[in-house]
């Protein structure tokens, strides 16, 4: 019993610390996400949800040994760790070569122009949409950890912004296809029928058949 309250206690203590070093995690990066905001018209939270995303809130193997916080890949010196990711010499700087790498790149370039600097759900969305991660729900895990820790107070939106509605869901209807079959030598409407999971009247009524008489070659709807 000792044992199980004890395991309860450290599982407790885990999840405290993870919740604490991401509010810490902001509290620390805030300013230079502002900051960065300020100069290049991205919002803030932006940077800081994909920062907080790709890096575990700092805790992740490659933003501890390289400084990485946005999950950019490329050569390291690191010695420690191998590894597929670039290194910085500090975080500022891989949240400064965060937005160098989106303004290289005209996938990503063409969203300082599309969006403004308050509209995350489109930043998001248009990140993933260049290609930034493989996963399809990426934009959706940043617009939620954006709203979970309210990262949109740091865009320093104009009090009468309003934020653009979420288009509306498309919904594609499915295109019936017309099954055919050839008659065959033996057939009649009968056969044709009961092995097409049918009816006779059924198949007079899709071709136009005022009799019972088919024909070898024959074409009939189903």
């Amino acid at each position: 019993m000792k044992k199980l309250l004890l395991i309860l206690v450290l599982v407790t203590n885990y999840f405290c610390v993870v919740a604490q070093s991401t509010e810490e995690y902001i509290e620390t990066y805030a300013d230079v996400a502002q900051r960065l905001a300020d100069e290049h018209h991205i919002p803030a939270s932006i940077i800081l949800g994909v920062a907080i995303h790709e890096s575990a809130a700092g805790q992740s193997k490659i933003a501890r040994y390289l400084n990485n916080h946005f999950g950019i890949k490329g050569k390291n010196s690191n010695t420690e760790i191998r590894s597929a990711y670039k290194d910085f010499p500090s975080v500022d700087s891989s949240y400064t070569h965060f937005i160098s790498f989106l303004k290289s790149r005209s996938y990503f370039n063409v969203l300082f122009e599309k969006y403004d600097q308050y509209d995350f759900k489109n930043w998001a969305r248009g990140i993933q949409r260049g290609g930034y991660a493989r996963s399809r729900s990426w934009s959706s895990q940043i617009i939620a950890l954006i709203r979970k820790y309210e990262l949109f107070q740091y865009d320093n939106r104009p009090e009468d912004y309003i934020e653009p509605a979420d288009p509306a869901p498309v919904y594609r209807t499915k295109k019936k296809t017309s099954k055919t079959y050839t008659v065959k030598n033996g057939d009649n409407l009968g056969i044709i029928a009961k092995r097409n999971h049918t009816t006779v009247k059924a198949i007079k009524s899709k071709n136009g058949l005022k009799t019972d008489a088919v024909k070898p070659g024959q074409k009939l709807k189903l």
